[in-house]
């Protein structure tokens, strides 16, 4: 999967929108944020669409273990608490190549990264699926955890969220995906 250099203009979401601006202020001269700052800011008012993930590393590569997934979060994995589990363990089978990409790419590059993915419920309604990935790092330069942000959106209207991400049959189609330019972040 490619990750083109992008513009943070291209996230649409207001929330979003605001997680890239508070990634950037934290950030400093450190490669990225420090962890830390997340635990000083409050959050609370989008923590529903927040998953928090920490990344540990094998020999086959990094995996991501789930901390803290908003409510919103554990309605579309259909687990209200995914805490200790790994995110492959409850993504859709279909879904993690394209899925984990998005999260190796965070890691490897230190990078925000911004996917838009179009799926479907369980009623066949096109929804679509807003994901910000944000690093952080107990020593600001070795990524060592992971701040998700989901929107999901249907231009229908209404669309029933649960189990919406572990009962994809087929990998969801990219609309983008990005690696935002930290240069560009005011």
């Amino acid at each position: 999967m490619e990750f083109p250099i992008g513009r943070p203009d291209f996230v649409r979401a207001i929330n979003q929108r605001w997680l890239l601006k508070f990634w950037n202020r934290h950030r400093g001269a450190n490669r990225v944020p420090q962890w830390q700052a997340v635990v000083a800011e409050n959050l609370s008012a989008m923590s529903g669409n927040l998953s928090f993930l920490d990344v540990g590393y094998a020999d086959d590569g990094a995996r991501f273990m789930i901390r803290f997934n908003g409510a919103t979060i554990g309605q579309a994995y259909g687990s209200a608490d995914c805490r200790g589990k790994y995110l492959d363990e409850i993504m859709a089978p279909s879904c993690h190549d394209a899925g984990l990409a998005a999260y190796k790419q965070t890691v490897n590059d230190g990078c925000p990264i911004y996917t838009i993915q179009d799926i479907s419920d369980r009623d066949g309604r096109l929804v679509h699926f807003e994901r910000l990935l944000l690093p952080f790092a107990a020593d600001g330069q070795i990524v060592d955890r992971i701040l998700a942000s989901f929107e999901f959106v249907c231009l229908d209207g209404a669309f029933d969220i649960r189990d919406l991400m572990r009962m994809q049959s087929a990998p969801s189609t990219l609309k983008l995906a990005a690696t935002i330019d930290v240069r560009t972040l005011a």
